[in-house]
């Protein structure tokens, strides 16, 4: 797979503008990143930014927590595919998950999944590997594959910490070919991005995408494409 293509293009900052994502777009669109990952206020507007490219639009729903209702991250995932995201990325319920209230966090990730499958798009289901244990990670997994997931991913970035290689290899030890990893969360170099890469992970999402581009580039590990 082209290198570019790994990257989720990330910016998710409540004080972010529309020159801000325009700026993001036009990175993405340079170096064919696979999305630009934005708040769902911003599906339209990046959507229109990326016309005439393969660039998709990633959207996060009941983010950056996941302690909403069912029925809004349902209604966020319609809203922010209408406008154009082909990708969804939606926090599970996490403390229903630690209650084992398995079925609960199964039903939350089964109504988004319908949604977005609806509107022929993708979806990722977010952890937060950083509050579980191992065996709640692999409980998640399987729970996010069962429900319709097409990835499972580390982490959102804005809790108590973010990708690690080690959580990245459990969650593809769990899922298998059942579904793709995404690590996010903390990846701001090329040594971090393939040490996720290493460990299993189909996708990475960072705010530091041009930054690692230019550094594997300058390296010679990434060819100019």
């Amino acid at each position: 797979m082209k290198f570019a293509k790994y990257f989720d293009h990330t910016l998710l900052k409540p004080e972010a503008t529309e020159a801000d994502i325009k700026k993001l777009c036009a990175e993405a669109r340079e170096y064919d990143f696979a999305s630009v990952c934005v708040n769902s206020c911003y599906a339209e507007y990046a959507a229109q930014q990326l016309t005439d490219c393969d660039v998709n639009v990633c959207c996060v729903v009941g983010f950056p927590l996941g302690a909403m209702c069912t029925d809004a991250k349902a209604f966020e995932a319609d809203m922010a595919c209408s406008a154009g995201a082909s990708e969804i990325d939606m926090v599970i319920s996490i403390g229903a998950l630690r209650d084992g209230r398995f079925d609960d966090v199964s039903d939350d990730i089964a109504a988004v999944a319908g949604i977005v499958y609806e509107h022929d798009a993708i979806l990722k289901v977010i952890l937060e590997t950083c509050l579980l244990t191992d065996e709640e990670i692999k409980k998640a997994c399987t729970i996010a594959v069962d429900a319709g997931a097409d990835f499972v991913k580390t982490s959102t970035g804005f809790s108590a910490g973010g990708a690690e290689a080690d959580k990245v290899r459990l969650m593809k030890e769990t899922v298998g070919d059942e579904a793709k990893v995404k690590a996010s969360g903390g990846i701001r170099d090329l040594a971090a991005a393939e040490k996720m890469i290493e460990a299993g992970a189909s996708r990475i999402g960072t705010s530091a995408a041009v930054s690692i581009m230019k550094e594997g580039i300058a390296s010679g590990i990434v060819q100019e494409e």
